[in-house]
Order: structure tokens, then sequence, then C-alpha cells
């Protein structure tokens, strides 16, 4: 295929020759948005010189350097997550956002606290999903005293030291699973809950509202001790098969973290599927198909894409305006998926 030339370029663009010349070159002071066209112009026709449009355009803007640290580098959503915050970062034309994103691999306190402070020097805010634990606090702290406010996502952590909380309420989507399982249910029984820890916040808060609203309107439901599954497939997939064979009244079962997929084997390896109600969370291709077959009743999505424009918004507003007197949180509300709504 013949390589885009500057004459393809300016028709790509609508404009002259002459001007995607001044681009180019720097020749000549060009309009930021005649600039900003060439430069999209040249990215869709994949010209060899967008690099240099891209130098040239960023060199009078500010350049900001976030770090970003998630969690299984492997899993469907995180990798969605991941992309989608690179969109965020490339959808501010103003400012220059760099990404510095790093996973953890571990459910570990230690090992978040050391990503935290290995940013140290590298990025001016940080924004992070893990467990709530003294030594991610301590991290955060440390980075504060230096300037860099940490943002939590998902599960709150470090609560009044991190700058903001972003993600779902999660208590408020513990209640709605609860309601949803209630009414699912033709006659009560038994309900299990799968946590990937105990010192992720937000699995725990969605557990209290979980069972805060069977204790006010579904007393006859009995829920089981929590299971931690640590968002495995493998370990939910054993933990599921014990519970099957233990108790058969066993009506409904919501996957509060990670780890759905060894819940939904389990389900139909068993031939249990029509006969409990499955709640999980994050639509990706094993839980999309799996809710297309009715072999569980609701996925609680997040709403990743804006959940990531907000994020990035928001760090640019911190870094240029200051931390806030006040931590705080904002809530973004969860997408419920059933399978008619697919």
């Amino acid at each position: 295929m013949k390589r885009p030339t500057i004459f393809d370029l300016a028709a790509a663009a609508g404009v002259s020759v002459a001007t995607v010349d001044r681009v180019l070159n720097g020749r000549l002071k060009v309009r930021e948005e005649t600039s900003r066209k060439v430069f999209e112009a040249s990215e869709k026709i994949g010209f060899h010189g967008t690099n240099i449009i891209r130098q040239r355009m960023f060199s009078d803007i500010p350049t900001y350097n976030f770090g970003i640290i998630l969690r299984k580098e492997r899993q469907t959503f995180y990798k969605d997550f991941a992309a989608e915050l690179q969109l965020a970062a490339s959808a501010i034309k103003d400012r220059h956002i760099v990404l510095r994103i790093e996973f953890a691999k571990s459910e570990e306190p230690a090992e978040l606290a050391d990503l935290i402070l290995g940013m140290s020097g590298k990025v001016q805010a940080i924004a992070a999903t893990g467990p709530d634990h003294h030594d991610v606090t301590k991290a955060v702290s440390t980075l504060k005293s230096q300037g860099i406010p940490t943002f939590s996502l998902l599960s709150d952590f470090a609560q009044g030291v991190r700058e903001t909380y972003l993600g779902t309420n999660n208590m408020k989507v513990g209640r709605t699973a609860a309601w949803m399982i209630s009414k699912l249910c033709p006659t009560p029984g038994k309900v299990l809950l799968f946590l990937g820890g105990h010192r992720f916040h937000g699995h725990s808060l969605r557990e209290t509202g979980f069972r805060a609203y069977m204790r006010e309107y579904a007393a006859d439901f009995e829920v089981l001790d929590a299971l931690v599954n640590l968002e495995t497939r493998r370990l939910t997939y054993g933990l599921m098969m014990e519970t099957l064979s233990r108790h058969t009244d066993l009506v409904g079962l919501y996957c509060i973290g990670g780890g759905m997929e060894g819940a939904i084997e389990a389900l139909i390896q068993e031939n249990r599927s029509e006969a409990i109600a499955c709640l999980v969370n994050e639509l990706t291709p094993e839980s999309r198909q799996a809710l297309l077959e009715r072999r569980i009743s609701g996925v609680f999505q997040t709403p990743l894409r804006d959940l990531c424009t907000d994020l990035i918004m928001t760090m640019i507003h911190t870094r240029e305006h200051g931390m806030a007197e006040s931590p705080g949180q904002r809530f973004l509300p969860a997408q419920l998926w059933v399978p008619e709504s697919l």
C-alpha cells in the first residue's frame, strides 16, 4: 500500500498543502483548530509525520504524568479499564496527559503500598484500586506530603487521606442485589455471597448493604457466611461445588467481586443454573454469554467510560488548583444488565 503523502494529508484535513507544511515545520503560527484538524487527519490516514505534528502541537501546552494502578492484568475487565483510561487521556486536547499504568499481581496490601511509593518522583497524581490497609494508608500519606494526591477507584481505601473516591455506591449496589434475589426466587432459601477479600472496602460495603436489606425486607432468606474467593476462577469453582453439595436449598448467589466464571461453571455442571438466582459483576464475554443463555440473572456493570473521563478531569483539576481541604467521594450509577436488556 502506498504511503500517504503531504498532498493526501492536505486533502484529508481539508486544508492547503502550504498549511500542512507550516504545521509540520513550524515556520509560521497556525491556529490551534487548524493544527488539530491536520493532526487528526494524520492519525486517521497513517501519515509518517504524525509524531512530528504531535510534538509541535504539544510543545506549548502543559504535560501531566499520572500514575494508574490496576489489578489482574489478564482479566478482561482490567484490560478494558486500561483501554478506557487511555481513551479518556487522549480525548483531552488542551493538555498532554501521559499515563503510567501498572498492575498489581496479588491481593497483598504491601504490594499496593510498594507500587504507590514506586510512583514517587515519576507522576503528579495517582489513581489506584486495591485493598484498604494501614500500609496502603501510610504510602498514600507519604505521597500526599510530597504534594502527590491519590485517588481510590472502585473500592475505597485510605479514607481521610486519599483525595477522592470514584466508583459506584457499593452499599446501594449491595441492597439492589438483595432486592433482586428476594424478588427472583419463588421461595425463600439460602443465599451465598463471594467476596474477593476482607480488605476490600467496596466488597464489605456491598455485603453490608445486602445483609441489611435482607434483614429488613426478606428475613425468610438465610444469608450464609460469605466465602473469600480471591477473585479467582478455580477457587470460586471449588467453593461453589462444595456449597452446592452441602446446601440443596440454595436459591441465590451473589458474586460481589471477581471469579464469577468459576461459579457459572459449577452451576452449569451441576445443572442448577435455572434453580439459583445468580448475580455477578462486570459485563465480559463470559458473563454476557451466560446472561444470554439465562445461566445467570443479572450483571452489575461499572460505567468505565464515564468513570475514566471523570477521573482524568478530576486529576487535572487537582493538579492545577491544589488538593481539597476535605477528601470527598464521587458516585457513578452502576448499570444493571438482565437477559432481556442485551
